[in-house]
C-alpha cells in the first residue's frame, strides 16, 4: 500500500540522519557536481536512491505535468503568464528539473512562481538556485518560512547539524485557504500541518480540451520517527495539528489526487515510459481513502487517541 512504501523510505531517511551523505558514488556525484563548492557547507541526511533517479517528465492532465524525479515529485503548471513549480526536490536537483522542463518544451527562465508542500530537503532543496536563476517569487505557508530562511537548520527532527539546503527567503508568507493567482490559473493552499508547521495542500483545476479536473497535490502527514506526542520542544502543538490535518484532509473534494512523493500515490503503477495522455488513470479516490486510513492507524498507535 502506497503508505508502507512510504515509510520504507522514512525509515531510510531517519535510520541515517545523523551521519554525513554515505550513498553510492553515483548519487553523491550528481548532488556534489550540481552543488559545486557549496556541498561541503551543507549536511544531506542519507536517502534512498530513487530520489535522484531520472525520470521522463509527462503531461499529468490539462497544464499540469511531473518534471520529478523518480519518486520526489515536482510539479509544472504552465499559464498565461508564464510557470508555477511546486516543489524542487535535493539540493542539486536544479539541472535535472531544468532538463525536464525543456524536454516539454518550455522555457526554464519562464517560471514564475515557487511552491512547496513543506521545507525538508529533499523538496526544497533547490529553491535557492532555481530562484536565483528564474527570478521567481517564492511562496511558503509562514510555519515553514523560518526552515527555508536557515536551511533547515532548526527543523525540529532533522535539524542541528547546519544547513541541508542553501537557505532563501520567501517573497510572500501563505496562510490557509490564500490563493495564489498567475494568468488563468488561481491556486489554493490548504495547511495541512503536522509533517512540518506549514507543511501544505494545494488545491486547483486545470481543464483539456474534454473536461475540467480538479487537482489535490496532497501533502501526506506522515510521521517521521523522533516525533513526540502529544508536543515536543520547538514543535509544542504537533500532536494537535496531525490531529487537524487527519480529520480536515478527507474532506477534500478532487478528481486526480498526487503527493509529495512518487511513491504515496502509486505513480509509477498508474504511468508507464512512454505512455501517452490519460489523466484518468490518476483517478484513484481508493487509493487517497486508504492512504489516509493507514495514516490514521499509525497516529494513534502513537498517540493511543481513540480516533
Amino acid at each position: 500500500m502506497p503508505f508502507l512504501r512510504d515509510k520504507k523510505y522514512i525509515f531510510i531517511l531517519m535510520k541515517h540522519m545523523k551521519k554525513r551523505l554515505t550513498v553510492l558514488s553515483l548519487i553523491a556525484g550528481l548532488i556534489l557536481t550540481n552543488l559545486g563548492s557549496s556541498a561541503q557547507k551543507l549536511y544531506v541526511p542519507n536517502f534512498d536512491s530513487s530520489w535522484v533517479k531520472d525520470q521522463q517528465p509527462f503531461r499529468i492532465a490539462g497544464n499540469l505535468y511531473y518534471v520529478g524525479t523518480y519518486d520526489l515529485a515536482s510539479y509544472l503548471i504552465a499559464t498565461t503568464k508564464g510557470l508555477i513549480l511546486i516543489n524542487t526536490g535535493l539540493p542539486g536537483s536544479d539541472t535535472m528539473i531544468r532538463r525536464h522542463i525543456e524536454t516539454l518544451g518550455f522555457k526554464f527562465s519562464d517560471i514564475k512562481i515557487l511552491l512547496a508542500t513543506h521545507a525538508h530537503f529533499d523538496h526544497v532543496g533547490a529553491m535557492a538556485a532555481i530562484k536565483q536563476a528564474t527570478g521567481a517569487r517564492l511562496m511558503i505557508q509562514k510555519g515553514d518560512a523560518p526552515l527555508l530562511a536557515d536551511g533547515g537548520s532548526t527543523d525540529v527532527i532533522l535539524g542541528g547539524h547546519g544547513p541541508m539546503f542553501s537557505p532563501v527567503k520567501a517573497d510572500r508568507l501563505l496562510q490557509d485557504r490564500d490563493l495564489i493567482q498567475l494568468g488563468d490559473m488561481q491556486i489554493m493552499l490548504l495547511h495541512h500541518p503536522g509533517h512540518t508547521k506549514g507543511a501544505s495542500s494545494f488545491l486547483f483545476s486545470v481543464k483539456d480540451k474534454n473536461r475540467e479536473y480538479r487537482i489535490l497535490i496532497a501533502n501526506m502527514p506522515s510521521i517521521l520517527g523522533g516525533t513526540k506526542f502529544p508536543s515536543m520542544h520547538g514543535y509544542p502543538t504537533v500532536g494537535k495539528d496531525y490531529a487537524y490535518t487527519l480529520n480536515a484532509m478527507p474532506k477534500v473534494q478532487f478528481d486526480i489526487w498526487l503527493a509529495s512523493h512518487a511513491s504515496q500515490f502509486d505513480l509509477h503503477k498508474k504511468h508507464k515510459p512512454g505512455d501517452g495522455y490519460h489523466p484518468e488513470a490518476f483517478f484513484d479516490q481508493a487509493g487517497y481513502d486508504a492512504a489516509i486510513v493507514d495514516l490514521k492507524k499509525e497516529y494513534v498507535k502513537k498517540t493511543g487517541a481513540t480516533r
